[in-house]
């Protein structure tokens, strides 16, 4: 690997056999090393082969901006994630680290933000939320900066962002959507949800692209009208309580949702239903 850019001592970027550009990440990488120069493979450790020229632009003048140790650490919490949750955009490496970098040097003057979606992020996204809490602690041990509750439900958010391929507002107005529909369902039948029950883990999932596909305006076509009819003859009430959910979407949102949509709701309502308390 020969440099083709220094942005700091711990930090280069260098090109591939296709010309193409990747970030170089390593203690004392780049020291008294010039553009042309071949790298020590010993000290590298990280190399960020990202698939957009603009991604790795944006990444290396993070880099260049931020302590090693910091990137190193938000490069483990996005590892263990990537683990749990599958595939992740690759534009986390930059939304993350620069979020946590962020919240480590307000937390070092006092100055933690409260997220007012905490609650929500607790029962929407558990799985994303438990590894807000574990980047929480990784964070402490390996930076000795111990953030607050709060940041773990914005590390979650972050999380969901890279699963969904959307960007942060998109994803707090889908979880507002998820929140009102979830609450809509409640009410009308008059449920109490077993939050650990299979069904309503699914759900809560169908509803997060549900959302996501609503507020983008992605369209699912009519397919099959007499399974419409037979979903509306025996799931009855939660057929209405879908229409009801329509009208909602319609009046606060100006979308109008399909009869399949209100098919598909119908389905995972009638099963909370059943197993609700």
């Amino acid at each position: 690997m020969k440099i083709a850019k220094i942005l700091n001592n711990n930090v280069v970027v260098v090109l591939d056999e296709q010309g193409r550009e990747q970030v170089v990440m390593g203690r004392g990488l780049a020291f008294q090393k010039r553009i042309g120069d071949v790298l020590d493979k010993t000290n590298i450790e990280k190399v960020f082969a990202l698939q957009s020229d603009e991604l790795v632009q944006r990444l290396g003048e993070l880099l260049s901006q931020i302590p090693l140790e910091v990137m190193t650490t938000c490069d483990r919490i996005i590892g263990l994630a990537a683990q749990r949750l599958g595939k992740l955009q690759e534009s986390l490496y930059i939304t993350l680290t620069d979020h946590c970098y962020f919240a480590i040097e307000r937390q070092k003057k006092g100055l933690a933000i409260k997220n007012v979606l905490l609650w929500d992020i607790k029962r929407l996204y558990p799985r994303e939320f438990e590894l807000g809490q574990q980047a929480r602690a990784i964070i402490a041990k390996r930076l000795g900066v111990e953030l607050g509750e709060d940041e773990a439900g914005f590390i979650a958010l972050h999380l969901v962002t890279a699963q969904l391929h959307s960007e942060m507002p998109e994803v707090m107005h889908v979880t507002r959507v998820m929140q009102e529909i979830l609450q809509l369902v409640k009410y009308s039948l008059q449920l109490e949800y077993d939050e650990e029950s299979l069904s309503y883990q699914r759900f809560v999932t169908h509803l997060k692209f549900f959302a996501q596909r609503m507020l983008t305006r992605t369209v699912v076509a009519d397919d099959d009208a007499s399974l419409h009819s037979a979903v509306k003859d025996n799931y009855a009430k939660a057929w209405v309580c879908a229409e009801k959910i329509a009208r909602h979407l319609q009046k606060s949102y100006q979308r109008e949702l399909t009869t399949e949509e209100i098919m598909f709701l119908t389905i995972h309502i009638e099963r909370v239903r059943k197993e609700g308390r």
